[in-house]
């Protein structure tokens, strides 16, 4: 069979309900290298996601509540303590600073707000602070909050959601293949524990990744399966930003054909899923951000992001109601 039939046949598969597999998913991939099969994969992805996908565009917003000096040896973060970056350094930020931005966000129509904070773990201390500040941003505002904590335990994120914080969010970074490459310091299965501990306290999940590590496409493909495993429906993808000071500060960028492919393929994995546009993106072209809207993408962190720059919230409702989508 020709690789247009076999794209055809599993396109028609998934519209009817059916899972891809692992398997099929890696020999499509690898017969589809080129711009020709990079196009037809998405248009592939485009009618899964219209199908199967909401039309509603998710938008979070974030802020760094926390920064630096993070213990971890994590490769590609400006934020560890064992690299030499200029990422600022500073505690948890003030309930006056967290409510401003949680005001500012529900005012331009950005529906989700996450709290995040570097390091491993966050104390008991500094729970309560983050619990207490929730409340009174909850007592302002309407804004559903979400926080990044890193490795919490599971009474702790019973506090947090008992607080109104809906949704956790820890990333699974790469492949289990790939990920003892860019950190020993913690594992990915003390990720996938701390998902399942806030599954278990009642949250919604959101779990993604960043590409362009020097992992593999079959290792992005590897990381795509893996999060199917979780039921996470928020798939943050992230684009390395390669920060100076850091052990991956000279990776090579990957093109815009692999980004394009990479967003095409995770559709075909996850079509009901929120593939979530993340940092990183800076630096693609307009012409690419288009295409990554056409061939998946449904959701986005707007605003500024945690060490890297991201785009105006004005400027992204624009773009995004033009690709077809609603706010």
């Amino acid at each position: 069979m020709k690789l247009p039939e076999v794209l055809e046949k599993l396109k028609q598969r998934i519209l009817q309900g059916e899972e891809a597999g692992q398997e099929e998913i890696l020999a499509l991939a690898a017969g589809l290298n080129d711009a020709r099969g990079t196009e037809a994969l998405c248009q592939a992805a485009h009618e899964i996601t219209v199908a199967c996908a909401s039309r509603h565009f998710d938008m979070c917003s974030i802020i760094n509540a926390k920064s630096g000096r993070c213990s971890e040896n994590c490769k590609w973060c400006a934020q560890s303590a064992h690299y030499g970056t200029n990422a600022e350094v500073y505690g948890l930020v003030s309930e006056d600073t967290i409510i401003e931005h949680g005001l500012h966000n529900e005012s331009k129509g950005v529906e989700r707000f996450s709290l995040v904070t570097s390091g491993k773990k966050p104390s008991d201390r500094e729970v309560n602070e983050i619990c207490s500040r929730v409340r009174a941003l909850k007592a302002k505002s309407r804004i559903r909050v979400c926080a990044s904590l890193g490795l919490a335990t599971e009474e702790q994120l019973v506090r947090l959601r008992e607080a109104g914080v809906e949704r956790y969010h820890c990333n699974l970074e790469t492949a289990p293949s790939y990920f003892d490459t860019l950190c020993t310091t913690h594992s990915q299965a003390d990720k996938i524990e701390t998902l399942h501990a806030a599954q278990r306290a009642g949250m919604e999940i959101c779990c993604g990744g960043i590409v362009g590590m020097g992992e593999s496409e079959e290792q992005r493909i590897e990381l795509a399966f893996k999060l199917r495993e979780l039921d996470t429906r928020s798939i943050p993808i992230n684009i390395l930003h390669p920060i100076p000071g850091t052990p991956l500060g000279d990776t090579p960028l990957l093109s815009d054909e692999e980004i394009l492919r990479t967003v095409a393929l995770y559709r075909l994995i996850h079509p009901k899923a929120y593939l979530r546009l993340a940092g990183g993106r800076a630096r693609l072209s307009e012409d690419t951000l288009q295409r990554m809207l056409h061939a998946g993408i449904n959701a986005a962190i707007v605003g500024d992001l945690l060490t890297t720059l991201g785009s105006g919230i004005d400027e992204d409702k624009k773009r995004f109601t033009e690709a077809g989508y609603q706010l």
